[in-house]
């Protein structure tokens, strides 16, 4: 099949008690299904729990996925990057897509875009993938397009809010109107999320990471009290109809 000694060893021992035909079965599955020995050497290795499944669950989960218009090329690329996807719910994988469609209003095209350049978007919680595109076409104006040519959905929203916020207070970014333009020209995306820190602060933000860490820590305590002023105040609820109920006979 093409492992070398050592990689067959270990892959013997990385499922304790798996049965050598059940070990077999399944690298075979994956080597049909188009992923090479050493990268299916580390699907295994990252997601050992791929060896209990039955070969029949592992070509259901492949020919689902290729519904979702993951091809054999698209399909390779992400087993490769997420094997555990094999060991995933349909429902829950439907769930994603369903967000991306029905929430986001992504073209079915533009989600097998997405699914294929950030594989791990098939993990996400739904809601927390919805927050990250609104924050990304409301906040800052990224069009449904440019959302999936720069991989925006696979950076956390963290990294993604403490940058593009901390640029605002620089007045080195601003919210396109809608006619899509700004006062000021705003950095690329790509200079922004996939850059290092020490890359974004010297030529994107032109500022020191002294400066960045002071308002990371603001950033962090304005959200804070903005999560409590939104949060319900004890006792401060509304009184309940039974409670009017009371006054109004107290009152007679």
């Amino acid at each position: 099949m093409g492992f070398s000694g050592v990689h067959a060893q270990e892959l013997l021992s990385i499922q304790p008690g798996t049965h050598p035909r059940q070990l077999l079965d399944i690298v075979s599955e994956l080597i049909l299904l188009g992923v090479n020995p050493e990268p299916a050497y580390e699907a295994l290795r990252k997601s050992p729990q791929l060896l209990r499944l039955p070969v029949v669950h592992v070509k259901k989960r492949a020919a689902h996925l290729r519904k979702l218009g993951l091809g054999e090329g698209k399909l390779k690329k992400v087993l490769h990057c997420c094997p555990e996807v094999l060991t995933m719910r349909h429902r829950d994988l439907d769930g994603v897509v369903r967000v991306l469609r029905e929430k986001c209003l992504f073209t079915a095209q533009q989600v097998t875009e997405i699914l294929h350049r950030c594989p791990h978007v098939l993990r996400a919680d739904p809601g927390e993938l919805e927050y990250k595109f609104q924050y990304a076409y409301f906040r800052m104006g990224v069009k449904h397009a440019d959302v999936v040519r720069t991989d925006f959905l696979q950076y956390p929203i963290t990294k993604t809010r403490q940058r593009h916020t901390f640029l605002e207070r620089l007045g080195r970014y601003q919210t396109p109107d809608k006619k899509g333009q700004t006062q000021v020209p705003n950095p690329l995306l790509k200079d922004i999320l996939r850059v290092s820190e020490a890359e974004f602060l010297a030529r994107t933000a032109c500022s020191s990471a002294e400066e960045f860490e002071v308002f990371k820590k603001l950033l962090a305590r304005e959200e804070e009290e903005e999560a409590e002023a939104e949060s319900p105040v004890p006792g401060d609820e509304s009184p309940s109809d039974e409670d009017e109920d009371w006054e109004e006979e107290e009152e007679l």
